[in-house]
């Protein structure tokens, strides 16, 4: 029986929002997980609640510690400090599962529904979200910035001459992008609602994308959850022109499926939700109220790769397409990689090129390549990629330990 005797975490001052989990048994395999925001509070779950329970366990018994670390107390019913704990230990789970039996973690979920999928490029900078701590006032890197830093910084692009960028993205064989120009506008009535002048301002990317390019690359609508349900309705109707692929998180409170379905009903772009939701009620809660067309899935906030499975199958039964998420870290790419192979319909993987080119590569061994806009599965065993041995080493590192009997 291969039994837990070490929980490791590992931050890094640069990225303050990122925390590596790694859960080492006696059998001498290690395995990796990732959490995303909120660091300091998930590393202390993991180190003061989760570790308690976990510490002497048999590693093989994924679904019933999801099933103990995805119902605390309190905490459950949404992607709360504890379920992100739970999703970056489930990841690590089934890296060592992979790595025990020699497979990747694709086929020790069931196998591969396809080779490869389709990638779009999240136009956001080289440091969006990770330079400075999440918080409750400032919840989103919405701003773009003066000074591009090099070729792909795609937010500062965007704002500036979108068609320009689109036809850069195509020339690299991208076939989707996912923007937000409207976000901006939104605190002048904390979202509540959004003048005609400043609709037509944030639209005007959206043009320029179709003037430059046609309709040779789609194009997704961020809203990163800031508007009102008469907001968002005004903004979705004004984006049905465009031929958007869909409209993200329109809503400030994405768990209100009364009003997403009502938005649904109302406006005629493909809604898509949600990244911000935990666990798979709160998706059975969307599908049943008919509230979405896309199911987004982020799998350190849902629940790990456990969780997202169901949360995947519970699409296929509502004959919806999964697009997991990333727009974090490198080890939420590769796991929602692994599940976005196995699961039947999902559609797209979420990438950031920009992060891709730079310093998602100095924290991890392997990372997956994007090719004429399509990523291929990962190769070796378990996630097949690992956190290099020298991010813990470094000056800014602050490494905290758990171990059986200690």
């Amino acid at each position: 029986m291969p039994k837990i005797e070490k929980l490791c975490t590992i931050r890094i001052a640069e990225r303050p929002n990122l925390l590596w989990v790694e859960v080492t048994t006696d059998e001498g395999l290690t395995g990796l997980g990732e959490a995303f925001r909120g660091a300091q509070a998930v590393e202390a779950v993991i180190h003061e609640q989760v570790a308690p329970a976990l510490l002497g366990r048999d590693a093989r018994n994924i679904e019933g510690i999801s099933r103990q670390l995805l119902t605390p107390y309190v905490g459950f019913g949404s992607s709360s400090a504890e379920i992100r704990a739970a999703s970056a230990v489930d990841i690590a789970l089934w890296d060592l599962a992979g790595q025990r039996h020699g497979i990747p973690v694709h086929e020790a979920l069931g196998g591969l529904s396809r080779e490869k999928i389709r990638a779009y490029n999240t136009c956001a900078g080289y440091d969006y979200n990770s330079r400075q701590a999440g918080s409750i006032a400032g919840r989103r890197d919405i701003g773009s910035g003066d000074v591009a830093r090099g070729p792909y910084d795609d937010q500062i692009a965007f704002t500036r001459d979108a068609g320009a960028l689109a036809q850069s993205l195509l020339e690299e064989g991208y076939a989707a992008m996912k923007i937000w120009p409207l976000d901006p506008y939104a605190a002048a009535t904390q979202g509540q609602s959004i003048s005609l002048e400043d609709l037509k301002r944030g639209l005007e990317p959206f043009e320029k994308i179709r003037a430059a390019v046609g309709d040779r690359i789609e194009v997704m609508a961020e809203l990163h959850s800031l508007w009102s349900l008469p907001a968002a309705m005004r903004i979705c109707r004004a984006l049905e022109p465009y031929g958007i692929y869909w409209a993200e998180d329109p809503l400030n409170k994405m768990d209100d499926v009364a009003s997403l379905a009502e938005l649904r009903r109302g406006a005629r772009v493909p809604i898509c939700a949600s990244e911000t939701l935990g666990g798979k009620v709160a998706f059975r809660d969307l599908l049943v109220a008919g509230a979405t067309d896309i199911v987004m899935l982020d799998l350190t906030w849902c629940g790990g790769l456990t969780e997202a499975r169901k949360i995947a199958a519970l699409a296929e039964a509502w004959a919806r397409p999964v697009a997991p998420h990333d727009c974090t870290g490198p080890v939420t790419l590769v796991a929602s990689l692994h599940l976005a192979l196995h699961a039947s319909t999902a559609v797209f993987q979420e990438v950031v090129r920009a992060t891709l080119a730079t310093w998602y590569r100095d924290l991890v061994t392997v990372l997956p390549k994007v090719e004429r806009g399509f990523i291929s599965a990962m190769e070796g065993t378990g996630l097949g990629t690992a956190l290099l041995p020298q991010v813990a080493k470094r000056a800014d590192a602050m490494v905290r330990e758990s171990r059986q009997g200690a």
